[in-house]
């Protein structure tokens, strides 16, 4: 088992690594206007999104929410999006789709300062929340979304419960993630069988995610090597799912399993 394979099978294991490194990760790459902190998605086939030359360089990650999104309506709803990371996701969709009220929530205390500092939109707004308790009264909220990040999660299920609790009746909500195959079987029955959710759509986006990993691979790999120390190279190459790092095998394989999953609160 590697490194990064046994750090999303092991409940414990993942929170300390993550209580660390996200903080970490932010403080040192906050300088070079990281956003996404997604793994992207390419899809040859697809109409092309028009996108303003700002957003340009992120359109492999932009792919990804846009995956995530499908056919969720955000323009007029509320909208929160639980583990929003360095709030790219939330600033293009809060821009793009005007909804009433976007809310990005994310455990790391550094990386909301950095959305706060760096993301300015009509109806935007970032705090710091745990996705495990999150803080809003039930029934808050239109739409939820979650993009690559409950794997870090130590109890699936009980977000499922945070997330069908926060939702009104027939709120949507939509969520892409991976697992290793050790994980998978949990993951999916969590998804399909919780009491006040219905699985409306599931996709393995393995394929689409690889290219999105091999189209940022030149980014990331500059990233990693002017923010970080050197002994960590390595490490950061194979969570950044660079060509040839073990995770992008592992996807190109099959051992991980990229999956997008829609879903709608139950009356």
């Amino acid at each position: 088992m590697g490194l990064i394979e046994e750090i999303l099978v092991r409940p414990k294991l993942r929170q300390k690594l993550w209580a660390w490194w996200y903080p970490f990760f932010t403080r040192r790459v906050r300088a070079q206007g990281i956003d996404f902190l997604n793994y992207a998605f390419e899809e040859p086939a697809a109409v092309r999104l028009e996108l303003t030359p700002a957003d340009e360089p992120n359109r492999p990650n932009i792919q990804l929410y846009e995956q995530v999104r499908g056919d969720i309506m955000l323009t007029g709803r509320r909208v929160l999006e639980v583990s929003c990371g360095h709030g790219g996701g939330a600033s293009y969709f809060a821009r793009t789709y005007r909804p009433t009220e976007y809310v990005g929530l994310d455990l790391n205390p550094e990386a909301i300062r950095h959305c706060q500092a760096r993301h300015q939109a009509e109806a935007l707004r970032f705090q710091v929340g745990d996705a495990q308790r999150l803080p809003f009264a039930d029934g808050s909220f239109d739409v939820v979304l979650n993009v690559e990040a409950s794997h870090c999660y130590p109890d699936f299920p009980g977000f499922l419960d945070e997330v069908a609790r926060v939702l009104k009746p027939g709120g949507r909500f939509g969520h892409a993630d991976l697992r290793y195959r050790s994980g998978v079987e949990e993951w999916v029955t969590a998804l399909v069988k919780h009491a006040r959710l219905r699985l409306d759509e599931m996709r393995l986006i393995n394929p689409e995610v690889v290219r999105g990993m091999e189209l940022n691979t030149p980014r990331y790999e500059a990233m990693v090597k002017q923010a970080l120390p050197r002994f960590l190279h390595g490490l950061a190459l194979d969570f950044a799912g660079v060509k040839g790092s073990r995770l992008h095998r592992d996807a190109v394989s099959g051992e991980m399993s990229y999956r997008s999953c829609k879903l709608t609160r139950l009356a």
